[in-house]
């Protein structure tokens, strides 16, 4: 490809939107342009990294035998309604009406297609196990779209749906897509690692994201150096202590705290109550119904653990206005000791289990109540793990002080069990002649994200530092003077053929620019290898070769192709 025959308008200021460096890069080297909040037009090069991205997850699942289908992207509500997520995933939906006045859903992802398409096709054990994927455009109702590709309205995503005969089948369909999934990020340059997740309003019992660390990543995990453990915040755990028990002591007692409505103020003088020995009470409405939840003072609320753990589809802090008619007291002087209606359930941290001599809110505005025992005192509904993890707690596994950093999720697998084809009726006749429904897993990769991810993680001063399996162009030949029949033009056409002819993907800066902008040029785009052909080296019979973000390589001018072919194969990823 020559320069002047397609189209990269880089720019030489950033936009002023763009938040961080892979969305400034993006903008920059002419990736993409911005439509408005969340569309995004791909550009010639940016097309060329996106194929590239979805050609490497295309082998990868081929080759772990699945097969690639293409389903629908406007889809029908009533398949949405039937399997639930009509409503649990309601805020992420865009919906249309036709001319008809039907309403149509647009694809935020395809469970519900696959498991109708399964249930009218697979009958049999004989037809299991299969693994379904597709590399399809997919729309979700972003309320606040940001940081370009990493959150937007319209993205591309690799979905897979594997169907199996039992359990056992599915956890080896689910290790063979986590095994691709390594493959895939490996392959594009990317350092991802994967971490135990919350399945979301996908649902399933077991899942792992893939994470790429990156300080701008939206989000938090919890990992262990020492033995390897990581989880997202929303599902990690650590191997803290519950709560000291305390001798049971004497009867709850009320006393008198006149403006006292936080932890901190609870925890200083006159009253002295630390942090560790108070109850925190929040009142959340869950499905429409008021929930108790009690966590320590020190500790914060989880709520993807809460939601995960209790079954909610929606849940939210409960107002002033809604707590006061239910408990007879403001935030700040609530408890669930005394005057908690009837049909309230309430949950507990599992490090509050056996505490006693706790305080916590009389809820009577200005009191709290004293030795209060959490086994004597309060009826909990269900202990669960509801509390967040912190940096330096010890590591359930092994121990040892576990750290937290940011990262950026690129790939997500689930083991759905049989939640969609028990309700979307995918089953299939065991060898008994006995119905039973498909067990299933879904496996998706963040396709524009990863090309994003890329970025973030591959990148300096300059600009972007492409791997080469990504990159648009693995080489970028930049005669200096590009005058028809010059010697620098005669042998940039020389090696620009004769690498083309090898198979390598190279580009021919044949721009009459000054030696300066396309220099600049091909660092802010990230080319991985630039052949720079100028009179002065020519005249010492050398071109110059320069790794992106390495050192200067002047090679004799009959070298240049095989030295180029060398560089490639021992910079490809594996």
């Amino acid at each position: 490809m020559r320069w002047s025959q397609t189209f990269i308008p880089t720019l030489k200021e950033t936009p002023a939107d763009a938040e961080i460096v892979s969305h400034k890069l993006l903008l920059r080297a002419g990736l993409v342009r911005k439509l408005t909040g969340g569309l995004y037009t791909f550009l010639p090069l940016g097309v060329r990294v996106l194929r590239k991205v979805e050609q490497i997850i295309r082998e990868e699942m081929n080759g772990a035998g699945a097969v690639e289908v293409l389903m629908p992207a406007l889809q029908p509500p009533d398949i949405w309604q039937q399997s639930g997520r009509y409503e649990t995933a309601r805020d992420v939906l865009f919906k249309v009406k036709d001319s008809a006045g039907r309403e149509w859903v647009l694809s935020p992802t395809a469970e519900e297609v696959i498991t109708s398409l399964a249930a009218g096709e697979i009958n049999s054990y004989r037809q299991l196990p299969k693994n379904f994927y597709q590399v399809s455009v997919k729309f979700r109702d972003e309320i606040r779209p940001r940081f370009g590709l990493m959150r937007a309205k319209e993205f591309i995503m690799k979905d897979a749906y594997s169907f199996d005969v039992s359990d056992e089948a599915a956890m080896a369909s689910y290790r063979k897509m986590y095994d691709a999934y390594t493959r895939i990020f490996a392959r594009c340059g990317l350092k991802a690692f994967p971490v135990e997740a919350d399945t979301g309003v996908i649902g399933g019992n077991f899942s792992h994201e893939f994470m790429v660390p990156a300080e701008t990543g939206e989000n938090e995990v919890a990992f262990c150096e020492a033995c390897g453990y990581a989880a997202n915040l929303e599902k990690a755990t650590s191997g803290l202590p519950k709560t000291a028990a305390r001798g049971i002591g004497g009867a709850v007692e009320k006393f008198a705290t006149p403006g006292v409505v936080t932890i901190d103020a609870l925890s200083r003088s006159p009253y002295g109550v630390p942090a560790n020995r108070q109850i925190k009470t929040l009142v959340y409405i869950a499905d429409s119904k008021p929930v108790i939840i009690l966590i320590r003072g020190d500790d914060q609320l989880n709520e993807t653990k809460f939601m995960a753990k209790t079954g909610a589809i929606a849940a939210r802090p409960a107002t002033p206005e809604e707590i006061v008619p239910l408990l007879g007291a403001k935030p700040g002087s609530l408890g669930a000791v005394v005057n908690v209606p009837a049909g309230v359930n309430v949950y507990a941290d599992e490090r509050l289990q056996g505490a006693n001599d706790m305080t916590t809110g009389a809820n009577e505005d200005g009191f709290h109540l004293k030795n209060v025992s959490l086994e004597r005192d309060v009826k909990v509904t269900a202990w669960f793990d509801l509390r967040t993890v912190t940096a330096g707690e010890p590591c359930a596994k092994c121990g040892q002080p576990l750290k937290i950093r940011r990262a950026i999720e690129v790939g997500h697998v689930f083991k759905l069990g049989t939640k969609y084809s028990e309700k979307l009726h995918a089953l299939y006749l065991d060898e008994s002649g006995r119905q039973q429904p498909c067990v299933m897993g879904c496996y998706g990769i963040g396709v524009t994200r990863t090309v994003q991810a890329v970025i973030e993680q591959s990148n300096d001063k300059d600009g972007i530092v492409w791997p080469v399996a990504v990159a648009p162009f693995a080489v970028c030949i930049t005669p200096l003077g590009v005058a028809p029949g010059s010697a620098t033009m005669q042998l940039a056409e020389k090696i620009y053929a004769e690498l083309g002819a090898q198979g390598v993907e190279v580009i021919l800066d044949d721009r009459d620019e000054r030696p300066g902008v396309k220099f600049k040029d091909a660092d802010l785009i990230g080319f991985p290898l630039r052949v720079a052909i100028g009179e002065k080296s020519l005249a010492k019979g050398e071109v110059e070769l320069k790794p992106r973000g390495g050192a200067l390589m002047p090679v004799p001018a009959e070298d240049a192709v095989s030295r180029v072919l060398a560089w490639i194969t021992a910079n490809r990823q594996p």
